[in-house]
């Protein structure tokens, strides 16, 4: 089997594990960044950013990716595209395997991300990006004085809503069940406000649209069994997000939703091993939030190494 060593690896090649490689590089560690698919994460699919520092016109994801990629290979990190099949996390020196090669580390970075959880209706994935969205903060003036649909009953879907209001026209927020499952003061906060419309007991069964993006929205009521079709401008979807943790069960402390307990050093239940951006628990999941994370891990990491090795 094929051996290599290097004094950190970073698994996780979006935001928070670029950042993280562009540190850990300017702290003269070997670094390499691994990455199952292609770098950049979530924010690949993001057409526009507008809220990332630096950027007053914005950027649009896939660009401002290729500049932190580009800024973290000038450093001196390496990136390669290799899914991480095993893991072991002991106090000293930390194994990762890839398929017939294994990687000696004396830290990790676990930078792995959430991904939003979808509904699987027709159209949903056709306009992600181009109407569909699944972050009011990174696109609500995108829709402004516009009419939306936002789906889900929880804490995030109503708060979402709620921010949205400060942008659009109207808010249809469209929940499966009869009450929503946020906090009182929350749901009390959407009861008051007269640009959201809750539409009780539905379903979203479909995402319709042509160009330039999301025209209109197909919704059925579970009692009735009646369907109706909703012109909109946009469609947030609030249903949740997966942690990419599934490898990591019984090797890190996770929390009850799967993901990663750090403390505010970023560092996890395993000694010399890190946490950074969405993969985290954490209260706001977002590029600049990430990017903090990843500048503390790294530096952290940094330490560890020094102190340890």
């Amino acid at each position: 089997m094929e051996r290599s060593e290097y004094d950190l690896v970073i698994i996780g090649a979006g935001p928070a594990g670029l950042t993280a490689a562009i540190y850990a590089a300017r702290s003269r560690l070997s670094v390499v960044v691994l990455e199952k698919a292609a770098p950049g994460g979530q924010i690949l699919v993001t057409d526009w950013v507008e809220n990332y520092p630096g950027f007053p016109e914005g950027i649009s994801g896939a660009d401002l990716m290729m500049q932190i990629s580009e800024q973290a290979a000038r450093q001196g990190a390496e990136v390669v595209t290799e899914e991480v099949t095993g893991l072991e996390l002991g106090n000293g020196i930390k194994t990762v395997r890839l398929g017939d090669t294994e990687i000696s580390a004396k830290a990790v970075i676990l930078a792995t991300g959430a991904t939003p959880q979808k509904l699987g209706v027709p159209g949903e994935d056709q306009y992600y990006g181009q109407g569909v969205s699944t972050c009011a903060t990174c696109d609500a003036p995108f829709f402004k004085d516009q009419v939306v649909a936002a789906v889900g009953g929880g804490d995030t879907a109503v708060k979402e809503s709620l921010y949205l209001t400060r942008f659009v026209k109207k808010v249809y927020l469209i929940h499966r069940r009869d009450e929503l499952r946020a906090t009182r003061i929350l749901q009390e906060r959407a009861f008051a406000n007269e640009k959201i419309e809750i539409l009780w007991d539905s379903h979203l069964t479909e995402v319709k649209g042509g160009d330039p993006g999301v025209q209109s929205i197909s919704v059925k009521n579970a009692k009735t069994g009646q369907e109706t079709e909703i012109p909109v401008d946009g469609c947030f979807i609030w249903v949740g997000v997966s942690p990419t943790t599934g490898f990591l069960q019984g090797l890190v402390e996770l929390d009850e939703r799967g993901f990663i307990r750090v403390n505010e050093r970023m560092q996890t239940s395993v000694p010399g091993v890190y946490a950074a951006g969405d993969v985290r628990t954490t209260p706001l999941r977002q590029v600049v939030t990430a990017v903090g994370d990843a500048a503390i891990a790294a530096s952290e990491a940094a330490d560890y190494i020094a102190a340890n090795f």
